[in-house]
């Protein structure tokens, strides 16, 4: 399923974020949105009343279930696109790799000449920050 359904089915919806969402709860009085909604990478969808209304409730009050919140089964088994690495490891590999980019600038600021193992290992940086940029699924432009 995706998360298109639930929020088309659901009252007052904000986007807080990427793959995020709050919205006024269906199964009790919601006067200001008090549901949570979160998609996942590999295509779940999980929800979270802060009013403490049960996940069975939330979703019958919409008419789905359970299995509404899951990606649809290809074959006998969920197929979700996964990421190898979590985000944060991603990032801390860019934030070194940047970090011998800058290293790099400011030796040539100061007109020290580059050696080619200086070469060699800035064009490794740029290599590993694409890729990495690839791992996380970023695409330029």
């Amino acid at each position: 399923m995706s998360v298109d359904r639930l929020l088309s089915q659901l009252k007052m919806v904000k986007q807080t974020g990427i793959g995020r969402w709050k919205a006024q709860c269906p199964a009790h009085e919601d006067r200001s949105p008090s549901l949570s909604i979160r998609e996942l990478d590999d295509g779940r969808t999980l929800i979270h009343c802060f009013a403490e209304c049960n996940t069975p409730d939330i979703l019958a009050a919409i008419g789905m279930e359970m299995s509404d919140l899951f990606p649809d089964r290809k074959g006998n088994h969920l197929s979700p696109e996964r990421r190898p690495f979590p985000a944060a490891d991603v990032l801390r590999c860019i934030a070194f790799e940047a970090l011998v980019v800058v290293t790099s600038a400011a030796t040539q600021l100061a007109g020290e000449p580059f050696t080619d193992n200086d070469r060699k290992r800035l064009m490794l940086a740029a290599a590993r920050i694409q890729a990495a940029m690839d791992m996380a699924g970023v695409r330029d432009g």
